[in-house]
């Protein structure tokens, strides 16, 4: 009887011991952090989403080494038919700045709304959707610029993200 006993809390603790192992996935911590933060990709449509991975996954070292100071500073170009992102690395691989334009992607309900109520007689021709980023500046400049048309005339203007006019 003592053996059974202790055969099996020795098979429960055996047990208990096997399933406190927990294998943990790979952390990734990116130098570009900052700009992942900053940057609202929740909205964005898919190419948008595609070129801000492919950025946040290009590896600057092979251009970093034919840069002699720390200041130096280069830039590289993602582009797509919808758009394109500049972005300027400094030596370590960190974004210092992007400029990301984009054309005809959905404009948020807030522009929309804003637009109609502004132009009613109004239709959208294009939009043009920039963003601003600098590392040094917490802001991130996000510029709606939409082309409307009425019967005669084509006029642009230019919003933020909440429909304001700028």
């Amino acid at each position: 009887m003592k053996k059974l006993i202790f055969s099996l809390c020795t098979f429960i603790c055996f047990t208990f011991m096997y399933s406190q192992t927990v294998e943990l996935p790979e952390t990734v911590i990116s130098v570009n952090s900052d700009y992942f933060n900053t940057v609202d990709s929740e909205n964005s449509c898919n190419y948008v989403k595609k070129l801000e991975e492919a950025l946040l996954e290009y590896n600057p070292s092979e251009l970093s080494d034919l840069y002699d100071s720390k200041k130096d500073i280069y830039n590289v170009t993602f582009k797509i038919p919808e758009g394109k992102i500049i972005a300027s690395f400094n030596k370590d691989g960190k974004i210092v700045e992007t400029f990301e334009k984009y054309n005809n992607i959905r404009l948020p309900k807030a522009v929309i709304k804003a637009i109609v109520d502004k132009y009613p007689d109004c239709n959208i021709v294009e939009d043009v959707y920039v963003v601003k980023y600098h590392c040094n500046k917490e802001a991130l400049k996000q510029e709606y610029r939409v082309k409307i048309k009425n019967k005669d005339s084509v006029i642009t203007v230019k919003t933020d993200k909440q429909g304001v006019f700028i």
